[in-house]
């Protein structure tokens, strides 16, 4: 009898680890939300839409520039409102690498930053999160420029 119990507390015990765990499918299909969310993220850019920018940034989000960070909706949208003054965008980006953690609830996206004519200038770095309504914001964001090495 009490080999029967073990056996399905064991048998509960693994159902529910695979029901709270997200398939692969699952990460597959947020990682393609994620990656049409950032290519909308730049394409506010190159719309010159700084409304729509904004829209996507968290309230908490941190933009690392340099040696500082910009935090918060409010001084994230001031400052890169100078990159929206002109009538063509002075740089783009899009995704390159995104990878979704396990619980589905935060990602990062990485890929090249360009300048008007296209030449490579710059790689970002963003990290996503994921709220209760399922859409993804940015939290933090930062870019390195094109001619540091990586690190070791």
């Amino acid at each position: 009898m009490t080999h029967r119990v073990a056996l399905l507390a064991t048998a509960s015990f693994i159902l529910a680890a695979c029901a709270s765990a997200p398939t692969q499918l699952d990460r597959n299909a947020l990682r393609s939300q994620v990656i049409a969310t950032e290519a909308a993220f730049a394409h506010t850019m190159a719309k010159r839409d700084h409304a729509a920018f904004t829209g996507f940034l968290a309230e908490d989000t941190v933009f690392l520039t340099g040696t500082s960070a910009l935090r918060g909706r409010v001084a994230v949208a001031q400052a890169w409102q100078r990159y929206f003054a002109a009538e063509q965008a002075p740089f783009s980006w899009a995704p390159g690498e995104v990878e979704v953690n396990d619980a589905g609830t935060l990602a990062l996206s990485t890929g090249p930053v360009r300048d008007r004519e296209g030449k490579l200038i710059a790689h970002f770095t963003s990290i996503w999160r994921r709220d209760a309504s399922g859409a993804w914001q940015i939290i933090f964001d930062k870019g390195d420029d094109a001619c540091t090495p990586a690190a070791p």
